[in-house]
């Protein structure tokens, strides 16, 4: 039997046309796509969350997927995240399964790309909402791309219930100015500069 039992998913694309200065060329949009799942381990300690956390590398697809297809494709995502809000029935270390899950599939679906995926974590009430950070998804040091997305969802998660969420965007802030590494300068290829 599966330990993966959704009761929603939800797609959220955010259009910044501009910040209070000039248009740019093209609008930056940023998307989340959230998933609610039943906490199989909600009120009780477990050793092995591993099993859980393979079962997760489907959703993390899906979800990547549907982000990368919202965007317009691979080639249009430059900066990237992760989140999980666990309902207050569960630990933290059960949103910590998405790091690996939620990262690998984003990394797939993206062709391999190099940064670290940022992430946060919470446990917390139904209706809570986390800011999510954001950088540029081939080097983790370009200063135009540190952004963040709030996620969450009105009714969740209930306490026995995880929010796990994958966060995309087509560029970096719309007015980003602040100097620092850009993205034609990446040129070490490690995931940092």
């Amino acid at each position: 039997m599966s330990l993966i039992d959704i009761r929603k998913r939800s797609l959220t694309v955010e259009t910044v046309y501009h910040e209070g200065g000039p248009r740019p060329a093209k609008p930056l949009r940023m998307a989340a796509a959230c998933a609610v799942v039943r906490n199989p381990y909600a009120g009780r300690y477990e050793p092995d969350l591993l099993p859980f956390m393979a079962e997760l590398r489907d959703l993390g697809t899906q979800l990547a997927e549907e982000l990368v297809d919202a965007l317009g494709g691979a080639g249009q995502v430059e900066a990237y995240s992760k989140a999980a809000i666990v309902g207050t029935s569960g630990e933290l270390e059960h949103g910590a399964v998405w790091h690996e899950a939620g990262g690998w599939a984003m990394r797939q679906v993206l062709g391999e790309p190099k940064a670290i995926v940022p992430s946060a974590k919470a446990v917390a009430h139904t209706g809570y909402r986390l800011m999510v950070p954001l950088h540029y998804i081939h080097a983790a040091y370009v200063r135009s791309h540190f952004n963040s997305v709030e996620v969450g969802i009105q009714d969740a998660p209930r306490p026995d219930e995880i929010l796990f969420a994958l966060v995309m965007a087509d560029g970096g802030r719309i007015h980003a100015r602040l100097g620092g590494l850009t993205r034609d300068q990446v040129s070490v290829h490690d995931g940092q500069r």
